[in-house]
């Protein structure tokens, strides 16, 4: 609820969301095996009324896909110019590449790792966000390993989203799985921790968990038909690992020593 009023949302906005899920979901995943799913049963899964089911299973949907799409470009590029070879410098980091060029350049690094997007679009989007810096003689300098869209109030809360949904539906999953079927999740938790310590632990978790994060893009990029064609399989799987660092304060009153 926080997030909803510092982000302008009504009340009256979010029950339309809500709603919206509801009636997509009850379409989706919970129909009668071998029968399609109709308006009636998703007005009694639901408590909503007939005409309500209707319109809102009329409505636009998608309308977030753009801005996953962009994301996703734009997180690439970066994962690509951290961990492929092609584009480190003698030392093994991300090189100042030319803007253009058929060879170490950054309009290569974009292709290989973002497809047929204009070149221009992804600098421009990775300047916006203060990812990358381009000098008088369009030489472009990585300045941070991941993409987070700064200052874009919509993409931040598009990414608060995914990611929740993303951990909830893993704890949903893990709770009706079988014990051979467990996806990995874990946290480690202490509640007494000095604040001397916590600019420490930041900078710990922060480094163990982007170095992490590193191998397992390079590992899952070598396996994804996208990012390698060569690669072989059947299915297609969409999997994330998400690492977080959470902190809160601790009054007196909440120990319960």
């Amino acid at each position: 609820m926080r997030i909803l009023l510092r982000n302008g949302v009504p009340f009256a906005a979010l029950a339309d969301m809500a709603k919206q899920a509801y009636v997509d979901v009850a379409f989706k995943e919970f129909g009668i095996p071998n029968r399609k799913q109709t308006v009636s049963r998703v007005a009694v899964l639901t408590g909503l009324t007939r005409k309500e089911v209707q319109r809102l299973q009329q409505s636009a949907h998608g309308g977030d896909r753009g801005a996953q799409a962009a994301y996703n470009r734009a997180a690439r590029v970066i994962a690509g110019w951290v961990r492929d070879p092609d584009f480190a410098d003698e030392s093994g980091e991300p090189a100042v590449l030319p803007l253009e060029g058929d060879g170490k350049s950054f309009s290569a690094l974009v292709k290989r790792h973002s497809g047929d997007v204009p070149v221009r679009a992804i600098l421009d989007e990775l300047q916006r966000v203060g990812a990358v810096a381009c000098d008088d003689d369009d030489q472009v300098q990585l300045l941070t390993r991941s993409y987070v869209p700064a200052g874009d109030a919509s993409a931040k809360l598009h990414i608060l989203g995914t990611d929740v949904a993303e951990l909830i539906a893993t704890i949903d999953h893990n709770l009706q799985a079988a014990g051979t079927d467990l996806r990995f999740q874990r946290k480690v938790s202490y509640d007494n921790l000095p604040a001397e310590v916590i600019p420490k632990l930041k900078q710990l978790s922060s480094e163990r968990g982007q170095a992490l994060i590193e191998d397992l893009d390079a590992w899952m990029a070598a396996h994804d038909r996208d990012a390698t064609p060569s690669a072989k399989g059947t299915g297609r799987k969409h999997v994330s690992v998400g690492i977080y660092y959470f902190e809160e304060d601790v009054s007196e009153g909440d120990d319960n020593d």
